[in-house]
Formats: structure tokens, C-alpha cells, sequence
């Protein structure tokens, strides 16, 4: 969900009823409640978020639009990421000069060319940043901790 003021991801897991809010102009995140959703908020489905990147302009976030089942490990699915977005914190663009606009329009050209180079992948239920062999040898707390903590 986006608004002027934040962005809002929203997990679509039965029973999930947590929101990631990121403000837009502190680049604050927090925790939040779909209930806090302003029902003004343009919506408009993600499988993800990249990260954020800082250019001439500000804060970008990049989220992961369109996605393509590769695969499975032990049953759990493998996905690549085909196709992203790269939304600006900003509103607007009216305080940076000639120059400045030029060269982040070249920023996210380059940007954008590398995301459309093949080879991001990722699984929400899977560890893809350890080797198989790596996580047989990891000890039973680590095998219980949650993806983001790893």
C-alpha cells in the first residue's frame, strides 16, 4: 500500500495481521496493524522487498514485481525474480537542479539494468544464503531460528 507519507507491506499469510510501515521521509520502519492502513493507500501486489538504495534524489525502495517458480529444495519452492519496481521516497522531484535530475536518471538506468540481468532468486521458507552441506553442520538453535535472524 502506498500513501504520500508511507509505504506499507503487508504479509498475506492466513492470519497474518502485521504491516510494515516505512515513513517516507524519516526512511523510519516500524510494525503496525492493517487496521492503520489509511483506505486512501493505492494497493497493489509485491513478492518482496530487494532493499533500498540511496541516489541523488533520495531513498529508493525496490520490491520484486513479478516472479517465476524455479524449483523446489526438500519442498520448498524456489523462486527467480523477473521483474521490480523502484519506488522514490520523495513526492517530487523539485529540489534538485538540471544536473542533479540527469545524473539520477542515469543512476537508475544503470540500476535498472542490472535487475534485469538474470539471477535473483529467493524462497520464503528456505535458506538460500548457506550451503546445504553449511546448514547439516549448524546446530539446532540456528536450524530454529527464523530466516531474518539467521
Amino acid at each position: 500500500h502506498i500513501t504520500p507519507e508511507k509505504f506499507y507491506v503487508e504479509a498475506c499469510d492466513d492470519g497474518a495481521d502485521d504491516v510494515l510501515a516505512i515513513d517516507r521521509v524519516s526512511t523510519e520502519v516500524t510494525l503496525t496493524v492493517k487496521k492503520d492502513v489509511p483506505p486512501s493507500a493505492v494497493t497493489r501486489p509485491i513478492y518482496g522487498i530487494l532493499g533500498t538504495i540511496r541516489l541523488v534524489a533520495g531513498t529508493y525502495l525496490i520490491v520484486i514485481t513479478k516472479k517465476k517458480k524455479v524449483g523446489e529444495i526438500f519442498s520448498h519452492v524456489i523462486w527467480k525474480a523477473t521483474d521490480f519496481d523502484i519506488l522514490s521516497y520523495k513526492k517530487t522531484m523539485l529540489h534538485l537542479t538540471d544536473i542533479q535530475l540527469q545524473d539520477n536518471k542515469v543512476f537508475l538506468s544503470m540500476l535498472s539494468h542490472v535487475l534485469s540481468v538474470d539471477g535473483f532468486y529467493f524462497s520464503t521458507t528456505y535458506d538460500l544464503t548457506h550451503t546445504l552441506q553449511r546448514l547439516a553442520n549448524t546446530s539446532p538453535e540456528f536450524q530454529e531460528m527464523s530466516l531474518l535472524e539467521r
